[in-house]
């Protein structure tokens, strides 16, 4: 590396440290990393202040917090991750950035099956995979995820690439329950059906129904509200407006659902303020009004949903336990691949 670049570089990274106000280290605060955007926490990270007399600092970005912490080591000012989806909450146990914490509050709060059983990472929310369907051309009002492999859908179903965390989590599940080799048929089924190449987001699959291009489509439940409540692309609310949400094995094993959680970062600065902010946000409360920020469901079943996300029906979530989904995540990757699901359809 020549002078000129390593100059730029200490620059560079001087200006992150001044511009960047969780470098401190102050000890009434708790330094946070997240995913999720700073104004949907800012009403529950408020009221943990008022509670416990912590203040919270937020460092947020869309993508490579693990890896930043992972880079800083043991001079990373990151106490707590807040992250979404099991593969990346166990990404971070994996990579060695989190820490145990041992709390009987968070374990009277949140269920066995959303918690790592060696106490790395906890759920706080969940999120549904459901299926969007058409309310002008799909009459039925239950499905199975194995009736996505059924050849009446052929044509008719829309999803976006098999290699999404979020589809990988999903297939990952059929792994748990069924097998790898009877997971492999129903993707090779799936894939059949498809309408198109797998594409875009979950918002985009809610368009391909709203414009007749398939029937059906694999998406989250969360993003029904924020489409819903989109101010700023309205036509997103037309798209809502034309499916409606099918919970699938609702009347067996339950609906597959994925987590939005927690870690503490393995060098917390501040270990006591960091295990108080996650007993706050696994408390009644707190899920209650995550949950309603981001329209989701609180990941213990007693605590209700808002009345946005009620309105879409009722939840039987799977009780499998998400360590045991993460544990088949590298299989479900690897038949995406297999069997080439990201190509789309036989001609």
């Amino acid at each position: 590396m020549n002078f000129l670049i390593k100059t730029s570089l200490k620059i560079l990274t001087l200006t992150l440290s001044t511009l960047n106000p969780i470098a401190s280290f102050a000890d009434n605060f708790v330094n946070i990393y997240s995913y999720r955007q700073p104004a949907l926490l800012k009403p529950l990270l408020d009221a943990f202040t008022v509670q416990t007399g912590v203040n919270t600092r937020i460092l947020f970005a869309k993508k490579g917090l693990g890896q930043r912490i992972n880079s800083e080591g043991e001079n990373s000012p990151a106490d707590v991750l807040l992250t979404v989806d099991i593969g990346r909450l166990e990404a971070a146990k994996t990579q060695g950035i989190t820490q145990p914490v041992y709390s009987d509050i968070i374990v009277a709060n949140i269920p066995p099956q959303y918690r790592d059983p060696d106490n790395h990472w906890f759920g706080v929310t969940t999120r549904a995979r459901i299926i969007y369907a058409s309310k002008e051309r799909v009459q039925q009002d239950s499905i199975t995820y194995e009736e996505l492999a059924d050849p009446k859908w052929k044509g008719r179903i829309c999803t976006r690439s098999g290699q999404h965390v979020y589809s990988i989590g999903l297939i990952a599940s059929m792994v748990a329950h069924f097998g790898e080799t009877k997971t492999t048929k129903w993707l090779k089924g799936v894939k059949n059906n498809l309408a198109r190449k797998p594409t875009g987001n979950d918002r985009s699959q809610v368009k391909a129904i709203y414009s007749g291009e398939c029937d059906i489509a694999l998406g989250n439940t969360y993003y029904m509200g924020k489409m819903q409540t989109n101010t700023k692309e309205p036509e997103q609310k037309k798209w809502a407006s034309s499916v409606k949400l099918l919970f699938p094995n609702a009347k067996d094993r339950g609906t597959h659902v994925n987590l939005s959680g927690m870690v503490m970062a393995k060098y917390a600065p501040h270990i006591e303020n960091a295990k108080k902010l996650m007993e706050f946000l696994s408390s009644a409360k707190a899920q209650h009004v995550y949950g309603s920020a981001n329209y989701e469901y609180p990941v213990n079943p007693d605590i209700a949903a808002d009345e946005r996300t009620s309105s879409w029906g009722i939840l039987k979530a799977d009780s499998l336990s998400l360590s045991d989904i993460a544990k088949n995540r590298k299989t479900a990757s690897e038949l995406v691949d297999k069997i080439g699901f990201d190509n789309g359809p036989l001609l």
